[in-house]
Formats: structure tokens, sequence, C-alpha cells
């Protein structure tokens, strides 16, 4: 039965492919196949073409302006920036058609999360209402199609089946992973439903230009999937790319023709699945992308290519030092160019603890003043220097009573003189290098000698190469060392033989001659340096650092009991006043309700924003949960029962209405007069 292009696209399923079509009706230029900017966009009646893909081409999104009507903008699926994924709020009614619509795989990122609306009564066990559950794999359980599922929040897990026909109504739990575009088009794209989205990171301008999204906007973005079949045809041998939104009408011709008269094209990542033993072979390249590094334009200039082996090679990570618009490379390890050193910065004191290294000695400068809290620990001022030892147990008083507490053995310089001290691992400061090493090395000695991250710069640059792109970098970050999919492929008289990556290189092949036999002369296999874009920088260390174990938490800053004239009381009830002035948050005379505040802050209309941040009442949860990030910034509760082992405060709502209220009534007393910071200042001098 006839169908349009369209209709096709969204009823086959990709497992299927591939498939033949035949023109049914079809509009064409002068009875031949048009092509206009790379799709082809006129196919004649009778026409028959062997499909062999379906992508996502690019994404429309509806974009609601803040002031202005909503619109609907055109994405490419490399547009810069990170995503949040809003769940869904329509419900699926069976596991299948969860199945159906999103993809679920091996890779931790194609696991989706649902919560059901009723108890999931299993053999076992039950899954209560609202109780996540996240979707691990598809299997086959006594014939009947199935998906393994767990409960993450349970200790144990919990691990169970359920079936592709277990009726409910599933809802997607929310997702806190931030995407590119193009990883949300592969992972996350629901079939036949739009996905909404929220800009989940800003990006530098310069990156937007081209950008139909608005500037500054922080809206959500409701996407919608543009898709394009990729397919072949019996008298052409590259690969046609045809939009789903052509009008013509197909009908599905497969079991009527021999699909072994098309083409048969592969791509990189095809060729990579081979076995083995099928290398190396010849293959003639059909298409290739519009960019190339500069070191592999051979395959451009190349009919043919032999590929000679599928390798797993190693490749580090490298972010340019600079604070706005950073470039990221792959650098690989066979880097014939030398590099200095250059000094890293430390965040905590636990970070120089991570650094210390038993070959070298870690001298660091501090950046930041740091006032120790402990009897025994020492305080930290700008410019201190240490020569960092070791991290050490140490009993210490604190709050008239002793207690165990772990902190950093240091040296302090002074002048020509070392003084052992103790430094808190809770120092919340900052601490720059101090480098004497002035030797080069080479990205194989760095790696082996010293722990990434590890900052350098280079000092030779690589002379086997016509234009080393990192020389001319005035700093590298180091970040880690990963391990990607390359293949190994050279031109037929070996002259160029290089590493090409399999998931960054956009080639279309057709294998000419099978198995051949393995040149007599060792190859010089070349790897080049890599510069990525950011959103495949983003995907790298997400899935490098995926089985990584994270290292143990920094200890907390201890909590010192705060005077009584900063804590918080009890709400009580309060009678109406008929006014309120400045002189009723005087700290010697307080409010039952009212929260006292110490006379060292100033409640003006431009210190309250700069120094206290009250949050909107449209955006505060219930209960509101406040970290406490350092002593003299936070709010802390008359209860002193702390169990919880994190540095958490709670603030009662009632405390937090009745602070809104009096800033808010303070804010429109200041309005009033015609300096109203001045005259406040005047206000609290004469209550004192």
């Amino acid at each position: 039965m006839a169908m349009t292009l369209d209709e096709f696209t969204r009823s086959v399923d990709p497992r299927s492919l591939p498939r033949i079509l035949q023109i049914q009706s079809g509009i064409y230029f002068q009875g031949s196949v048009y092509e206009m900017f790379g799709r082809e966009c006129c196919l004649p009646t009778g026409e028959i073409l062997k499909v062999i893909g379906i992508s996502i081409s690019k994404l429309t999104a509806e974009i609601h302006p803040e002031g202005a009507k909503s619109m609907t903008i055109s994405l490419p699926l490399d547009c810069p920036g990170l995503f949040g994924i809003v769940a869904d709020e329509r419900p699926y009614h069976t596991v299948g058609e969860i199945v159906e619509s999103l993809r679920i795989s091996s890779d931790r990122l194609g696991h989706p999360t649902f919560r059901c609306s009723c108890d999931l009564q299993l053999p076992n066990e039950t899954v209560k209402k609202e109780e996540s559950f996240t979707l691990v794999s598809l299997t086959t359980k006594d014939g009947e199609a199935c998906v393994d599922c767990e409960v993450t929040q349970r200790d144990p897990k919990l691990r169970f089946t359920l079936k592709l026909s277990q009726q409910g109504e599933f809802y997607e739990c929310k997702d806190d992973q931030f995407y590119t575009l193009k990883e949300i088009v592969e992972l996350k794209m629901p079939k036949g439903r739009k996905r909404t989205v929220s800009l989940a990171k800003s990006v530098p301008i310069a990156e937007m230009r081209f950008s139909e999204l608005p500037e500054n906007y922080s809206g959500e973005l409701i996407l919608s999937p543009v898709y394009e079949l990729q397919a072949v045809m019996k008298y052409r041998k590259n690969v046609v790319h045809i939009p789903s939104s052509l009008d013509v009408e197909v009908i599905d011709v497969t079991g009527q023709c021999d699909s072994n008269c098309f083409v048969q094209p592969l791509s990189l990542s095809d060729i990579y699945k081979k076995p083995s033993d099928e290398f190396p072979f010849v293959a003639e390249v059909i298409e290739t992308p519009l960019h190339l590094h500069e070191e592999l334009k051979f395959l451009s200039n190349c009919k043919k290519i032999i590929i000679h082996s599928a390798e797993r090679a190693k490749r580090i990570l490298a972010s340019e030092i600079r604070s706005d618009r950073r470039s990221h490379f792959l650098v690989p390890t066979s880097y014939k160019g030398r590099f200095k050193r250059r000094p890293r910065e430390f965040p905590t004191a636990y970070d120089l603890e991570v650094a210390k290294r038993d070959k070298e000695q870690l001298h660091v400068v501090a950046t930041r003043t740091f006032e120790s809290r402990y009897e025994g620990l020492a305080t930290v001022l700008v410019g201190d220097q240490f020569l960092v030892q070791r991290r050490k147990t140490s009993e210490v008083t604190y709050g008239g009573t002793r207690k165990t507490v772990e902190a950093l053995a240091c040296e302090k310089i002074e002048g020509k003189n070392y003084e052992s001290v103790l430094i808190p691992m809770c120092l919340d400061g900052g601490f720059v290098e101090v480098i004497h090493d002035k030797k080069q090395y080479n990205i194989s000695e760095i790696c082996q000698r010293f722990h990434l991250p590890f900052n350098v710069k280079v000092a030779v640059r690589d002379l086997s190469v016509v234009s080393d792109v990192l020389a001319v970098v005035p700093g590298l970050h180091l970040e880690e060392e990963i391990t990607d999919s390359y293949l190994v492929i050279s031109n037929m008289d070996l002259s160029e033989c290089w590493e090409v990556p399999v998931y960054r290189t956009s080639l279309t092949l057709q294998v000419l001659h099978s198995r051949q036999p393995r040149p007599t002369v060792p190859l010089t296999i070349r790897s080049a340096v890599e510069k990525i874009g950011e959103d495949c920088y983003y995907t790298l260390r997400r899935y490098a650092t995926a089985t990584i174990v994270p290292p143990p938490r920094p200890p907390k800053k201890p909590k010192q009991p705060l005077p009584d004239s900063l804590k918080l009381k009890p709400p009580e009830p309060v009678r109406p006043e008929p006014s309120l002035s400045p002189k009723s948050l005087c700290i010697k005379k307080p409010k039952p309700a009212t929260p006292v505040l110490s006379a060292s802050v100033k409640i003006g209309s431009s210190s309250l924003r700069s120094d206290i941040k009250m949050p909107s009442p449209v955006t505060l949860p219930d209960p509101v949960l406040q970290k406490a990030n350092s002593l003299d910034k936070c709010l802390e509760t008359t209860d002193d029962n702390d169990d919880d082992t994190h540095d958490y405060e709670y603030i009662d709502e009632d405390e937090l209405d009745s602070i809104r209220k009096t800033f808010q009534e303070q804010k429109i007393h200041n309005t009033t007069k015609d300096k109203p910071s001045n005259s406040y200042e005047q206000t609290t001098k004469a209550g004192r």
C-alpha cells in the first residue's frame, strides 16, 4: 500500500533496515534526480532506491521569549551549549510503549528512569507507587520480550524483569544530566513525541553568531525532529540524502527486489565492527566530509585506500588555559613536541594532598586567607609559602574540647627559616604552585611522572608536521587520558598512513577487494593532534569518567556555635504593628519573631543585595534547605541536635516569611527618603 515518505519514516523500525522502496507518485525535473544543497528534492515515478539509514538532520524548536510571541527556530545538531531535559508529563501506558519510543542501550546514558502511579506487584517484591526504577536492558524470558530493571534507591539494589505487556501509567523521571543536542538526538529523543529541554550552560556570544536562538534566552525549548533518509540507487555510487518531507508516495518492495544489485556503502563505524581477520582490505572512497584535519586531507584526494586494522589508541584530553573561550584538543602519545611545566592552581588543601608525589617536593603560595577554627592548626594568609609533606592525624582543641582531625603537614617558609605547621584539610582557600623544574618533557614522560590534571606549555614544537596547532597555544591544561576507536588507513603506495578517528570522521566507503596480504615493510603509523568542539569535549569527558571512582569527599568545615545575637529565634505569633521602622531591627531590642542581625550588617538597599541574598518566595522549596558555605554567611537555628553527616542547616519557613516581610517594609520605608542608605545609618547609630 502506498504511503507518503514521511509516513514511512515515522512508521518503519530502524532495526529492519535496509528497505527497498519504489516511487509511486513522484515529482521530477527533466526526468532525473535533482539535487539541491546536498539533498535530493525530486524523485521520478518508478525510481527504486534502497534506504540504508534514517537519521535526524536537524531540530526545530518552539520557544517563548519573555515579552514576545512564541516562535519556531531551526537548530543544527552541532549547536553549541549543554541542555537539561524536562521530564515528559504525558504517561506511557505499557512498558512496550516505552521501549518503542526511547532507546535502551548498554551505555549508562541509555538507561531511562520511570515511576509508576500504582504499585507494581512482582513475584517476590513490590515496587511501590511513585518509586523510581531504571530500564537497564532488553532481554527475552520464556520466549517473551522483557526489560531488565532495577530500583537504585534501595540498598541493596532491587533487580527485576518487566514484560513489555506490563500495563500502568509510567511517567518519566527527572534527568539530572546535561547533554549536547547531538546526544539528545541519539539517546533521549522519544519516537512520536516532542522533547522539551532547557539551556543549562551559557554559550559565548561568538559561538552563537549563526544560531537563531535569541541572545540570553533562558526559557524552555520544545524540540521536534526533522528526519532524513540515506539511500542508494542502482546507477549511483554515492549515498543520496532525502528529506522525509519530500512530497512523494512510496511502496515497500523489499521482498520483490534483489538488494545485492545496489552499492553497499559502509561508514567507518561499520568497518570498525568487522572481525580482525578481514583486515587489511581495499576500499573506495564514496563520500568525504567537508572538513578534514590537514593531516587527513589525503583521504579526499584518494579514490582507493587500504584499511589495515581497527585499533584502540590512547589520547590526552587537553584544554587551552584561558578564562573565556577555550579550545580543546586530543593529543596522541606519539606527539613529538616537548613541554615545559606551568604552575597549577589548587582550590583546597585536599587538592594539595592529592597532587603530592613522593618523587618531587610540592611548593605552593597561598592566594587566599583562611582563619583556622582549631587551636593547633595554622591560619593561612595571602602570600604564605608552604612545602607540602603528607596527610596527618592530629589532636586539636575546638570549643574547649579536644578532638582528632585530619590535617595536612607542611613546612612554612619564612625567609630562610622553615616552620612545621598543620593546615586544616577543610581549608577552602587557594594555592598556586611554584615551579623550580626547568626541564622539558614529552607527553609520555608527563603521564608517567606526574598526576593529571597538569599544566604545560609547548617549548619545542612537533617538527614532523607542517603546522603544530599546540605551538601557538599559550598554555595547556592536560586533563585526563582516554582511549578511543581508530582505523589505520593508508593510500595505495603506503606513503601516508594515519590513525583516523572512527566517530569523528564522516567517511563513506565501499569495500572493493576483500582481505589483502599484509605489507612486508613495517608501516609508519602517524597520529594527528585533533582540535575538537565543545560538544565533543563534554561527550568525551562524560564517557571517560563514567567508570572512574570519585575521590573521597574532603572533610567539611567545622561548625562553630554562633553568638546568640546571630541565632534565629523560634517563631511566635506576632501582633500586627501600625508601622515598622529600622529601629525595630536594632540588636539591643530584638522582637520575638524578628530575626536579629549583628550590628556590623547594614540593611541599606544597596548593601542588602551584595551581603545578604534572600531567595525568591517563588523558588523556595518546602521545607527550605540551605547549605552553610561559611560560618559568617549562615543563619543557625536553635536546634543543636545535628546527627547528619553533611553540613546543612534547615531554616523554618515562617522565619523566612518574617525576614522577607521585614526587608520588604524596610525597602518601602527607605524609598520615601532622599538618601536611604545614609538616613538608615544615622538611625542605626541612634539606636545603638
